[in-house]
């Protein structure tokens, strides 16, 4: 059995290597649209929250958030208060960056597996400024929706850990917070650090740097799949769409754009992928997490469950949204 699955992987492979020489040019193509995805959206939006992320977890600012919203996050999620800093930070960067902040937080010893696991299942949001910007005003041409979109995936995502507060939830014993405790986390973790700050600086660059190519490669080798699929399938143009969005977001928002097809449908097409992320956002968490051992099952099935209700909201609320 498994001289068969070494075989069928080496024909997989000379069979990509032959598409790739035979249809150079629509290759080409689909490694510029990467490298243009990556230089105009992924690199301006995600290296600075990299590097800052880095920068305030070895200051102790998850300790400074989970003593001040411990008592919410226990509540809301039944999860432990340093995961607030995930939670906030993954609503304003955007995904892979919480696959990144939850590593980083499980290496440190911040948050155990268990609880990594949950955290990520419901941090998966796309960028706002994606979702308001590319994806309403330039794809879709309608800046109303930008709004009811953000709002569908965002309220999605929090429905996912609503659903997930029974799985592992963390031990909560202390329930006391305030001010001058969170301090004084914060203090304790800064000065524990041993390395100087000019080497945390340092390690943070390195660390965003390596991330941000491993995000490129990815994209680059999932719209490459992307292309020779379409190359050998011919589909109907909307169905193509779709399932250029489910192996690639970006390029599947665009082309789902572009269908003679009502707005409404658009949008909900729209909002699923977004939640679901695709199989591209899918391997960018999975390899982020390769040195680790949180779990992958759990965020699959959530991001199924968050496709699903988001783009449920998006068709119940769509009329009366675009009635205001």
């Amino acid at each position: 059995m498994q001289k068969m699955v070494s075989i069928l992987i080496m024909i997989f492979l000379m069979f990509i290597g032959y598409e790739i020489l035979t249809e150079s040019e629509s290759i080409l193509d689909s490694v510029d649209f990467s490298l243009s995805v990556f230089k105009n959206n992924i690199f301006p939006s995600l290296f600075p929250f990299f590097v800052l992320s880095n920068l305030l977890i070895k200051c102790g600012m998850p300790e400074f958030m989970g003593s001040l919203f411990k008592g919410l996050m226990n509540k809301l999620f039944k999860i432990k208060g340093a995961c607030a800093f995930i939670f906030f930070m993954s609503i304003i960067s955007g995904n892979p960056a919480n696959a990144k902040y939850t590593r980083d937080l499980y290496l440190d010893g911040t948050i155990n597996k268990y609880e990594a696991t949950k955290i990520l299942c419901f941090t998966c949001f796309s960028n706002p400024l994606f979702i308001l910007g590319t994806v309403s005003v330039l794809f879709l041409n309608n800046k109303d929706v930008g709004g009811l979109i953000l709002l569908c995936h965002y309220v999605g995502n929090l429905f996912i850990g609503f659903f997930m507060r029974s799985y592992h939830p963390s031990d909560m014993k202390d329930s006391k917070n305030g001010l001058l405790e969170a301090i004084e986390k914060m203090h304790e973790k800064r000065i524990s650090n041993k390395d100087g700050f000019g080497k945390i600086v340092t390690n943070s660059l390195v660390s965003s740097i390596n991330t941000l190519l491993l995000i490129l490669g990815v994209i680059t080798s999932c719209l490459v799949l992307t292309t020779i699929v379409f190359n050998n399938l011919h589909l109907n143009s909307v169905f193509q769409s779709i399932l250029s969005g489910f192996i690639e977001m970006t390029q599947g928002l665009k082309y789902i754009s572009l269908e003679a097809i009502p707005l409404k449908l658009k949008c909900v097409l729209t909002v699923m992928i977004l939640s679901f992320g695709g199989l591209s956002v899918h391997m960018q968490i999975m390899s982020i997490l390769s040195d680790t051992d949180i779990k992958y099952l759990p965020f699959l099935c959530a991001r199924i469950g968050h496709a699903i209700i988001s783009a449920t909201l998006m068709f119940w609320f769509f009329d009366f949204w675009m009635s205001l």
